[in-house]
């Protein structure tokens, strides 16, 4: 897309934006990608990439922040405040990615919607109906696949935030604590979130194997 149309594109979103609704505005933005060349099809795909990428980016920001809290949990004396900074910020930075990750699924969850409404309604206008069928059987497999992806996808992403409570629980508790006491009170904790952090991790991993294998499925039936 040359630079010319890419500022058009983006003044015709501001526009929208300030005339519709947040949801109707997406829409439109959608809609209007499209008619530049740049197919609902391939903007599922590469809304499934992007939700894929930010997965993997929160899965090595929790590990990070789990490395931080056991870093917290065998600190002593003159290491607590600065301990408790990094894992504040530790905290932080996982929030962060966990609504980015979100954000993405929504997105996902809005372009999907609009290919497979439009794929529906166009099988009306087949005149053949062999190639209506196989349209449609293509349409029921690609939506079986979908589903299931932004049915893992959503068991990841919800199992991120009791993870972010216990974080927060301990990051405020840390706060007002910073003695030798309350670091071995953490210590009791732990264990209990080292096995949440593994747990959401695989969830994280199982829907980015889910991605890829979706993605790929896409990019051959393109081809």
């Amino acid at each position: 897309m040359r630079v010319q149309s890419v500022v058009f594109v983006a003044m015709c979103v501001l526009v929208l934006a300030g005339v519709a609704g947040c949801g109707a505005a997406k829409n439109a933005t959608i809609n209007l990608k499209e008619s530049f060349g740049y197919a609902k099809r391939d903007q599922l795909v590469d809304a499934v990439k992007d939700t894929r990428d930010e997965q993997q980016a929160a899965k090595k920001q929790f590990a990070s922040a789990l490395d931080e809290f056991m870093a917290v949990t065998g600190a002593k004396g003159g290491e607590l405040e600065t301990r408790y900074k990094k894992l504040s910020d530790q905290y932080d930075r996982a929030e962060s990615r966990a609504n980015a990750v979100k954000d993405e699924i929504s997105h996902t969850e809005r372009v999907a919607k609009l290919v497979f409404e439009e794929w529906r309604a166009e099988l009306a206008q087949y005149s053949s109906p062999d190639l209506r069928r196989q349209s449609e059987r293509l349409l029921d497999d690609t939506q079986g696949r979908y589903d299931r992806l932004i049915s893992v996808m959503k068991s990841a992403a919800s199992k991120m935030d009791p993870v972010l409570a216990a974080f927060r629980d301990q990051k405020l508790f840390l706060k007002h604590n910073l003695t030798a006491r309350a670091i071995a009170s953490l210590q009791d904790n732990a264990d209990r979130m080292q096995t949440d952090i593994a747990g959401l991790i695989k969830e994280m991993e199982r829907a980015i194997a889910e991605s890829n294998e979706f993605i790929d499925a896409m990019q051959k039936e393109g081809a």
